[in-house]
């Protein structure tokens, strides 16, 4: 619920009526719109994105060019993050190889953790 508040506070959903007893009472609409804020989220859209994408769907005159941009560029990002994430497990994968328990003053991910980061290959 508190996401919720927080999308209403920075203009993502608008504030909805209330019922006699104070409740919030959403719109069928509203509802759809919280959707639609929630699937972007799930697919890892940040909030400026999303709320570009629902500008884009207020308007069905519009070209999908710009949705299809959006989340082409939406996808490089997730799978350049993929691929660091691959460089982190490798070379993390590496150090606790090299680990061979004893005493934490030769402890091999500690001295890692030490040294300068390696430039990307």
């Amino acid at each position: 619920m508190e996401t919720i508040r927080y999308y209403e506070r920075i203009g993502l959903m608008p504030r909805p009526g209330r019922t006699g007893s104070g409740y919030r009472a959403y719109a069928p609409e509203e509802v759809e719109r919280l959707r639609f804020i929630a699937r972007g989220r799930d697919l890892g859209f940040t909030l400026e994105e999303i709320r570009s994408l629902l500008r884009l769907a207020q308007d069905p005159a519009l070209s999908c060019a710009e949705v299809d941009q959006l989340a082409r560029q939406h996808l490089n990002d997730i799978q350049a993050r993929i691929a660091d994430l691959q460089r982190m497990a490798v070379e993390l994968e590496r150090t606790i190889g090299r680990c061979r328990g004893g005493e934490r003053g030769a402890c091999t991910i500690l001295e890692t953790l030490r040294q300068p980061v390696a430039a990307a290959s």
